[in-house]
């Protein structure tokens, strides 16, 4: 199966851009009458054949379209503090775009490591993502913000901070899961949130977190949230 991210398409024909056409005819060798997929990164999966294949220019006729293809019962935002090595959230990215994940924020703490993002690199390795795992939905990725700045901003759902601080009550997050809810989950950097973070953020009714004895890193951390979240509202 062939996948091309196309998120403007409108109409029954699409023309791929120079790249993704190059890609289409001379990498993988396809011809006119073959059959590829297209996803639309906003739930839309689409059938289309190769109508021409102008290795600048391919061309295609849309078959079929699928709407809300593999839409899941559940809105996870996590955001987490970039570390110091960028292939680590290189990696939770691909990863938790494989396992399902609708937006992401860069949050700058006291502690971070890295205070500069690219995100037009990040959203490649997204988009990537997306087309390996057939996914019709293109997660969100928000610039980075600082912490302080990030807690001001307005979320309608529960409201989560994981971090390692021996203080105050924590629970798993199979006590706080239910379908067909909003989840946004603050993970902290190498080093942990500041006991002041942490307060800021109770202070903002988000409620603590706990993954466990172990201590994990801050990707992994992440990783593990949004696999317990995809599965939990299986």
């Amino acid at each position: 199966m062939h996948i091309f991210y196309t998120p403007d398409i409108t109409q029954n024909s699409y023309t791929l851009n120079e790249e993704e056409s190059k890609h289409c005819v001379r990498v993988l060798r396809l011809t006119i009458g073959d059959v590829v997929n297209l996803v639309d990164g906003k739930g839309g999966f689409y059938t289309a054949e190769i109508a021409s294949d102008n290795p600048k220019k391919v061309s295609l006729s849309v078959l079929k379209v699928e709407t809300e293809f593999h839409k899941r019962n559940h809105y996870l935002h996590i955001a987490v503090a970039p570390t110091k090595n960028i292939d680590r959230i290189e990696w939770f990215l691909e990863k938790a775009t494989e396992l399902g994940i609708d937006e992401i924020t860069p949050v700058i703490t006291d502690r971070s490591e890295r205070r500069v993002v690219k995100e037009d690199r990040l959203n490649k390795v997204i988009t990537s993502a997306v087309k390996q795992s057939i996914k019709a939905y293109h997660p969100k990725l928000n610039d980075a913000i600082s912490f302080e700045a990030f807690l001001r901003e307005p979320f309608d759902g529960n409201r989560l901070i994981a971090h390692c601080i021996d203080k105050g009550e924590k629970q798993y997050i199979s006590k706080l899961v239910a379908p067909h809810q909003k989840y946004l989950i603050l993970i902290g950097p190498e080093g942990d949130f500041t006991p002041n973070e942490v307060d800021l953020a109770l202070n903002k009714g988000f409620k603590a977190l706990t993954l466990g004895d172990n201590r994990l890193r801050t990707e992994t951390a992440a990783l593990s949230v949004c696999f317990e979240i995809n599965y939990l509202n299986r």
